[in-house]
C-alpha cells in the first residue's frame, strides 16, 4: 500500500494533534497541518495530498471559502476534500456533496474510526 499524505485544516491545536497522531499511528499516513484555511490552501500548493481534511468553523477564512479557493486553482482543484464539522444535518451533507467535496466527518470524531472514515469516503483500501 502506497504511503498517503493527508493535510489537515483546523484552527484547533488539539484536533490537528488527534488527528496526526491516529492517522500516522493507525496507517502510516503522513500528516501535514495548517491552523487556517490560508494556511493550508498554501500548503496543499506546496505538498500536493492525497486529501485534505478542512475544518469548517475557522477564523479570517472558513473551510467553505477556503474550498472554494481550492477548487479555483488548477494546482489543487483535483485534490479530494473531506469535511470536519460539527455541523452536520442531512441538509448539510447534501450541500456539501452539491459543492463537490467527498465527505463530512462529524466532530468529535472517534480518532480509531477516522482513518476507516478517510478511506471509505475516498475508496481507498487501508
Amino acid at each position: 500500500m502506497e504511503r498517503k499524505r493527508i493535510l489537515v485544516v483546523d484552527n484547533e491545536q488539539y484536533i490537528q494533534e488527534v488527528t496526526k497522531i491516529c492517522l500516522e499511528t493507525v496507517v502510516g499516513w503522513e500528516v501535514l497541518t495548517a491552523s487556517s484555511g490560508k494556511k493550508g490552501i498554501i500548503q496543499a500548493e506546496n505538498h500536493q495530498p492525497d486529501a485534505i481534511l478542512l475544518d469548517v468553523m475557522m477564523p479570517d477564512m472558513d473551510g467553505l471559502a477556503a474550498f472554494e479557493e481550492l477548487q479555483a486553482n488548477p494546482a489543487t482543484k483535483e485534490i479530494p476534500v473531506i469535511l470536519l464539522t460539527a455541523k452536520i444535518q442531512a441538509a448539510d451533507r447534501r450541500r456539501y456533496a452539491q459543492l463537490g467535496m467527498k465527505s463530512a466527518i462529524a466532530k468529535p470524531f472517534n480518532p480509531l474510526e477516522l482513518a476507516g472514515q478517510v478511506a471509505s469516503a475516498l475508496g481507498w483500501s487501508l
